[in-house]
């Protein structure tokens, strides 16, 4: 059993695939059918990793990410709501760029009092796994002042575009929600207080 702060090493991800970029953006559709089907590890890991992996192989600059960042700022983190993914114990789990990998916040299967803070959208329950990308705006604004707000949404926007387009890759549907009580999602994923959630997706096998 993971414990609380522990860090958890994912796989190293793929850099190539069987689908073209352009393919993946002939299917990218927002899917809201999942099956329970477990992931793997390695799908996990490859879905984090595109939307805040670093992408420098050499690690000579290790602030280069998946998803450009004004400034290098990186005001957005990846939690992971995970029911069912194979060797990975249910719970919520931040992922960290850098090392490639998790660290267990709060253990126990969320994903049905997630889908609740969602307005009851119940198809984030079915789902494997969701992502969650939060906001810690001073980071940006710090440099940026007001206008660093507007700099998060639009890398909040690459990151999802990323995580859709990952997703087709790996034969794998999701959808993007922003309905959602803030107050609540932030509760169930015990996210720190200067944490905003901003995405909820879940991601999983269609149905």
């Amino acid at each position: 059993m993971a414990q609380s702060g522990v860090s958890i090493p994912l796989p190293a991800p793929r850099i190539r695939g069987a689908l073209s970029v352009e393919e993946a953006i002939q299917g990218r559709r927002s899917e809201r059918n999942f099956r329970d089907d477990a992931l793997t590890q390695a799908q996990l890991a490859q879905l984090v990793w595109s939307a805040q992996g670093i992408t420098d192989p050499a690690r000579v600059r290790r602030v280069l990410r998946a998803a450009p960042s004004a400034g290098a700022q990186y005001p957005l983190d990846v939690y992971v709501v995970v029911g069912s993914v194979e060797g990975l114990e249910a719970g919520v789990y931040h992922y960290s760029p850098h090392p490639h990998s998790l660290r267990l916040v709060r253990a126990g299967d969320l994903r049905r009092p997630l889908a609740a803070a969602c307005l009851d959208q119940m198809f984030i329950a079915d789902a494997p796994v969701t992502i969650v990308i939060s906001a810690e705006y001073r980071r940006i604004t710090d440099r940026y002042g007001d206008r660093g707000v507007r700099y998060a949404h639009m890398e909040l926007g690459h990151v999802g575009q990323n995580l859709h387009l990952q997703a087709e890759a790996l034969g794998l549907g999701t959808v993007v929600v922003g309905a959602f009580v803030d107050r609540e999602v932030a509760r169930q994923l015990n996210l720190p207080g200067a944490h905003e959630p901003l995405y909820v997706m879940p991601i999983g096998r269609v149905a």
